[in-house]
């Protein structure tokens, strides 16, 4: 079974039950500094290992910009 998702308005395909973590890896992130939000609730990096996607997850994943 597969699950459909936003990731930055972009429409995403994965298997049900996919752990936060895993589906960072699987789109290219791995350990990159980056934030992530789910249906606009930041979520906080010790916890990518426990957080399951869901249907319809709306995932928001910004990385910081270095300016000067």
């Amino acid at each position: 079974m597969t699950i459909e998702l936003s990731v930055n308005n972009e429409k995403k395909s994965l298997a049900a039950n996919t752990l936060l973590s895993d589906a960072l890896q699987q789109w290219d992130y791995g350990d990159s500094k980056i934030a992530v939000a789910i249906n606009g609730e930041f979520v906080p990096r010790s916890t990518y290992n426990e957080r399951a996607l869901c249907n319809g997850d709306q995932i928001d994943i910004v990385k910081p910009v270095g300016g000067g």
